[in-house]
């Protein structure tokens, strides 16, 4: 068993959060483990595609390791917000979780046009969240060379709602 997945094995499954019928994957006992948080970060930072400029870090777990990995790798940041959050907005989309609806804010004069961004959160569920920051990245003439996530929760279809973006999870379920 690699670092890495004895890193994952942290992850807990949460029945009926946040609403019934939902199995919430809980990554909070993976990063209060400093070995296992610097093992998936490590492992992220080994598949992020050399032409890279700029992490788009989705709130709020994707903050966490999108913060990480922007470090480690010496990369530019830029946190996709919940409305309300930002002083200066570009652009916002709504989109569809599996659980209700939702929005995402990209923050205004921080993605450059060209930029080449990879999209980092933690889960890949139904794909709505990550495919709304990719229509944000798009939509402000950047271009999103990989999305990368922890874990794919395949049977919900997530890859289906990215098309033929280039997607690294590090363990898919």
């Amino acid at each position: 068993m690699t670092d890495v997945d004895k890193a994952l094995s942290l992850v807990r499954t949460v029945p009926d959060f946040p609403s019934p019928g939902v199995l919430f994957r809980d990554l909070n006992p993976l990063f209060a483990s400093p070995w296992a948080f610097r093992a998936v970060i490590e492992a992220m930072a080994a598949r992020l595609p050399a032409d890279v400029d700029v992490i788009a870090a989705v709130e709020a777990r994707g903050f966490i390791l999108g913060g990480a990995l922007a470090v480690m790798s010496d990369r530019a940041l830029v946190p996709i917000r919940k409305p309300g959050k930002l002083p200066v907005v570009a652009d916002r989309v709504d989109y569809a979780l599996e659980y209700g609806n939702a929005t995402l804010e990209l923050p205004g004069g921080v993605l450059p046009p060209g930029a080449r961004v990879a999209v980092v959160d933690d889960v890949l569920a139904t794909g709505g969240t990550v495919a709304g920051v990719c229509q944000l990245v798009e939509r402000a003439q950047a271009s999103v060379s990989v999305v990368m996530v922890v874990l794919d929760l395949a049977a919900l279809g997530g890859r289906d709602r990215l098309g033929d973006r280039k997607i690294h999870a590090l363990q898919t379920i």
